[in-house]
């Protein structure tokens, strides 16, 4: 009866889940992105192709802003 754990990922686990996003997901997004850019796509002006990986540089975190989230902190359930 006494368990205050908090609902969603601990600390921990928002730490692996972020090194993974980052060390293997974002290398398969960045790779995506440009074969689909590449492939689907005529060849846009320079500045066209710019905005656009610029925008796809930013979209792929915005799902994943609870993960990352207080990771450089130090955990706060780790009594001191």
């Amino acid at each position: 009866m006494g368990d205050n754990r908090k609902p969603g990922l601990s600390y921990k686990a928002r730490r692996r889940w972020s090194l993974f996003l980052l060390v293997i997901g974002l290398p398969l997004y960045i790779i995506v992105a440009s074969v689909v850019m590449t492939v689907f796509f005529d060849r846009p002006p320079f500045w066209v192709e710019l905005l656009i990986y610029m925008v796809l540089g930013v979209a792929w975190a915005l799902p994943f802003k609870m993960v990352f989230r207080g990771i450089g902190k130090p955990d706060p359930d780790k009594e001191p």
